[in-house]
């Protein structure tokens, strides 16, 4: 039975609690200013180009001259940022958030997805206008992709609504969620899918876009909450 003082307080929705706990608010919002402020320097230095600066040509050329016999599971790896595959991985965090009834958790992996790649795909590319081989590559896709996927992953893992899963195991998973969207970052470098600058520029949008998409969602109130108590 509840006590007199948890009946005069408001009921919370389930799964209507924060997706980020207020210490990590503000780390969260340094980073999305730090993911703008990288984004943003970075689409300067390269507007319209369609070569690579000395510090992409150096990274390019050591991780090709590494990897470059690697031909098929690197064409693996790619293929994991391609619509089909990310769309996927997108749609099954939805559906496991809407299972646990985390309706936030839902609303960050289907908004913040969505915005970071229309960021990326219809307002980045057309406006830096930077290429490589004739096509857009700036930021790259699959990079924000992944790590706004590794965004999400995190936030999930380490709110204070995540699963009850011990704190090692929910660390393991969010560094192979980190470092598999590394790996495909890696890939389309070896493959010339896109500069080094491309895929740091990625990685700051999908992180950026999917922590500031987490803070807002945060500072929406959830309905169901119920009445205030009588005086």
């Amino acid at each position: 039975m509840r006590s007199p003082r948890q009946r005069d307080q408001p009921r919370r929705a389930p799964g209507a609690g924060p997706l980020l706990s207020p210490a990590l608010r503000r780390p969260a919002a340094l980073v999305v200013a730090g993911c703008a402020a990288v984004t943003a320097l970075l689409a300067l230095a390269f507007a319209h180009q369609g070569r690579p600066d000395r510090l992409d040509a150096a990274v390019d050329s050591w991780v090709r001259d590494h990897l470059g016999r690697y031909q098929e599971p690197l064409h693996l790896l790619a293929g994991l940022g391609g619509l089909i595959p990310v769309a996927a991985l997108t749609a099954a965090l939805v559906l496991g958030c809407l299972a646990a009834r985390r309706w936030r958790g839902a609303a960050l992996a289907a908004l913040g997805m969505l915005a970071a790649i229309t960021l990326t795909e219809a307002v980045l590319k057309p406006l830096v206008g930077r290429t490589i081989g004739g096509y857009p590559s700036f930021p790259s896709g699959h990079a924000t992709a992944l790590f706004g996927l590794a965004a999400t992953c995190a936030v999930l893992l380490a709110g204070p609504s995540r699963p009850r899963l011990p704190g090692a195991v929910r660390l393991a998973l969010i560094l192979a969620a980190a470092l598999v969207a590394a790996a495909v970052a890696t890939a389309v470098i070896v493959l010339s899918y896109h500069y080094f600058t491309d895929t740091v520029a990625g990685t700051a949008v999908g992180t950026g876009t999917v922590l500031l998409t987490a803070l807002l969602l945060d500072r929406v109130r959830p309905s169901g909450t119920g009445r205030p108590p009588m005086p």
